[in-house]
């Protein structure tokens, strides 16, 4: 059974040793696929004192996380972490006692709250497996199967990541006209069904969510779309000489441009959620991993997925007593220069 752990929370491997004579500690942190260590760290230690590594932002450098617009994959490593004692500063003399193993199981790009404590393990929040990874409505309306829902347009299919009882995490799919889904061993889904608007059918972001896997989020309104120029520019000698006279061209414009670049932003608006929806937005505003998928510049008729970031910084939470119609609007900058220039 794996344990899941949230990589962008500090994640400590610590242990401690009451064997006299220890000066130092040596942590060995393996991923499973490498053939060595990928880090080995030493530090001062004594006995009977807790030695304390902290290692996710070590491990977070080999999380490799991609998203071409259709396949849902689980971004995660599997990693074990030793902790060797010695009698002598920095690992050197010789080993004091067996290597201890300390913390292990998977890593994944998640965050645990301040409330949720050390080394955050998901599905957090105090919630049991099997469940979807995914907020769930608060506040709860007691109903088993009325806590958790996607808001999707009306003939399409997508995918939900859910957590097994062993800890096994998968993506179950859903078709263009399902209502609600239930695993064999899980939690029922709600599926509502939006109806198209005067704007299509909306514009989907995926993002890495709080716990660390791919959802989908769809804006069912008003799209804005705009492009962002910069350049730079130098004044030019366009004086030419010739049989003892000095012209120059009305056409050959004296002040030049160079490093023109732009930044295509986007501005969607979600169109009307449940005020339990809230945790969505604010997921989405916390990710360091966005996608848009929208028309093709070149064929508009046919889709493309693009990376991008969520230039919005903060959002108001929004109740059905104080806003009533609770909509957001989010700005999305392109991640990378509209004219290419990858080199």
């Amino acid at each position: 059974m794996p344990t899941n752990y949230a990589l962008r929370t500090p994640i400590y491997a610590s242990t401690s040793s009451t064997t006299t004579g220890i000066l130092s500690a040596k942590l060995l942190l393996n991923i499973t696929g490498q053939t060595n260590p990928v880090y080995t760290i030493v530090k001062e230690a004594a006995t009977n004192v807790t030695v304390v590594f902290e290692i996710a932002e070590l491990l977070r450098d080999y999380l490799d996380i991609v998203f071409d617009g259709t396949t849902y994959d689980k971004h995660s490593i599997t990693f074990t972490s030793t902790i060797q004692f010695f009698d002598q500063p920095n690992a050197g003399g010789s080993a004091v006692g067996a290597a201890i193993t300390t913390i292990g199981g998977d890593g994944w790009e998640a965050y645990g709250l301040f409330t949720d404590g050390v080394n955050p393990v998901l599905p957090f929040e105090n919630r049991t497996s099997p469940t979807w990874l995914l907020a769930e409505r608060r506040p709860s309306t007691g109903v088993a199967d009325d806590d958790f829902y996607v808001f999707v347009p009306d003939g399409v299919s997508g995918k939900v990541a859910m957590i097994s009882y062993a800890g096994v995490i998968t993506f179950e799919s859903f078709n263009g006209t399902d209502t609600s889904t239930t695993p064999s061993t899980g939690v029922k889904l709600n599926i509502t069904r939006i109806d198209c608007t005067k704007y299509g059918t909306g514009r989907k972001i995926t993002f890495i969510n709080k716990y660390g896997v791919l959802q989908d989020l769809w804006f069912f309104l008003k799209i804005v779309k705009n492009i962002n120029r910069t350049n730079e520019s130098y004044q030019s000698n366009t004086i030419t000489s010739a049989a003892g006279s000095v012209s120059y061209s009305q056409t050959n414009a004296p002040k030049k441009l160079f490093n023109t670049q732009a930044k295509q932003k986007h501005v969607l608006s979600s169109g009307y959620y449940p005020e339990y929806a809230n945790a969505y937005f604010e997921e989405l505003l916390l990710s360091e991993y966005v996608w848009y998928t929208r028309p093709e510049d070149n064929q508009p008729n046919s889709d493309e997925t693009i990376p991008v970031i969520v230039k919005t910084s903060s959002m108001i939470y929004k109740t059905s007593v104080n806003d009533r119609l609770i909509e957001y609007t989010i700005e999305f900058e392109d991640a990378f220069d509209y004219i290419n220039n990858i080199r």
